[in-house]
């Protein structure tokens, strides 16, 4: 059996390339976002009701597929949502003339 030593600076470097390997996995993690979400998934991610969701539907204000009785949405048209319903932070208030 052969007798191996390490130094700080194979230590060193195994630390910045496992570091670099978490940080890796981390990035992909949360850049990866599902593409389809289920109703439960959707009144989650909005904090709304089952109700609210119906009546987003209904108004066709947020579109959806229906598979088996399954209804899904697509993740970027939640994302336009909030997005066409963003309101404005500009001060009114105590602007200048």
């Amino acid at each position: 059996m052969a007798v191996e030593i390490l130094t700080k600076e194979d230590l060193n470097d195994f630390r910045t390339l496992l570091l670099n390997d978490i940080r890796e996995i981390i990035q992909g993690k949360t850049e990866q976002t599902k593409q389809w979400l289920k109703s439960k998934e959707v009144r989650k991610l909005l904090n709304i009701s089952p109700g609210t969701l119906q009546t987003l539907r209904i108004n066709k204000t947020l579109s959806y597929t229906k598979i088996g009785g399954i209804i899904y949405y697509a993740h970027k048209d939640i994302e336009k949502l909030l997005d066409d319903n963003k309101v404005s932070s500009e001060r009114t208030l105590f602007n200048s003339k």
